[in-house]
């Protein structure tokens, strides 16, 4: 079966840990589209913070595909329609953060290029033993402005794409199940990142978001190729034809893929697809 779209996780997978996609990766992923297949960038991040990338890897002039939100928002990187979308309610919002008031985590939600914060000052997580600026780290990824609001449950008053949390990796470890046990039937709740806890519309990953968007272009999962390395890419490395976990990827990605290629600081994109399409 000829391979007709790639789907690719962004941190730990297409980016490298300085978040700069290689010449070498850049080229492979260019050439794949102007074979004329679709390329369709899968990210727990919002629209915005996949913008950049996408202009980089021209998607705008082949057509491709952005997944944001961890499949809670697909939009045509050309034209910018919305082809799918699925919220949390603003009653459930409000619930789930309300509940993270009990946990030493912060909560941040967005709109648009905005990231609504609380407190811009309370910032500072621990990421294995050293001190992270978690809002910087955010705004930066995702091309955001921080905007501070005096309680993120009276602001939102609007459903939610996601709600993300952030905290010490090994508070996240051992306080997770805790902070989702209350929405356990309602919401889907994974981690992203070990010091990232996200809320998402139940139902909603990466895998369904490929599920609803891919007939739209007469491509079935047969002809997908996904790479990924964290949990919540999981779901799109069993659906398409060929999931690929990356050589940095967590041993229970590994264990659903199909194939492992080196990390995503050896160029383990271009590696696989390089085999896969010649």
């Amino acid at each position: 079966m000829p391979i007709k779209a790639i789907a690719l996780d962004i941190d730990g997978t297409l980016t490298n840990d300085e978040k700069v996609v290689t010449p070498r990766t850049r080229e492979v992923l260019l050439a794949a589209q102007r074979m004329g297949i679709t390329l369709i960038l899968a990210s727990g991040r919002p629209i915005q913070g996949l913008r950049r990338l996408a202009r980089e890897l021209e998607l705008d002039r082949y057509h491709g595909l952005l997944i944001a939100y961890n499949g809670a928002e697909v939009r045509d990187a050309a034209s910018g329609e919305l082809l799918f979308t699925k919220a949390i309610s603003v009653g459930l919002s409000h619930a789930v953060l309300e509940h993270m008031k009990s946990f030493d985590v912060i909560p941040m939600l967005v709109d648009g290029d905005r990231l609504v914060v609380e407190d811009a000052y309370r910032c500072t997580i621990e990421h294995r033993g050293m001190p992270k600026n978690i809002i910087k780290y955010e705004r930066d990824a995702c091309d955001l402005r921080v905007y501070e609001v005096r309680s993120l449950r009276t602001w939102c008053t609007t459903p939610q794409s996601k709600i993300l949390t952030a905290g010490t990796d090994t508070y996240l470890q051992e306080y997770s199940q805790l902070m989702a046990l209350p929405f356990k039937s309602t919401l889907s709740c994974m981690f992203t990142a070990d010091f990232y806890f996200e809320f998402t519309a139940l139902g909603v990953d990466k895998g369904a978001a490929l599920r609803g968007a891919l007939p739209r272009r007469g491509i079935e999962p047969s002809e997908l190729v996904a790479f990924g390395d964290g949990e919540n890419d999981i779901s799109m490395l069993t659906f398409a034809g060929t999931g690929v976990a990356m050589g940095n990827a967590q041993q229970h990605v590994i264990d659903a893929a199909d194939l492992v290629t080196a990390s995503n600081n050896d160029d383990g994109i271009a590696l696989a697809l390089e085999r896969l399409l010649s």
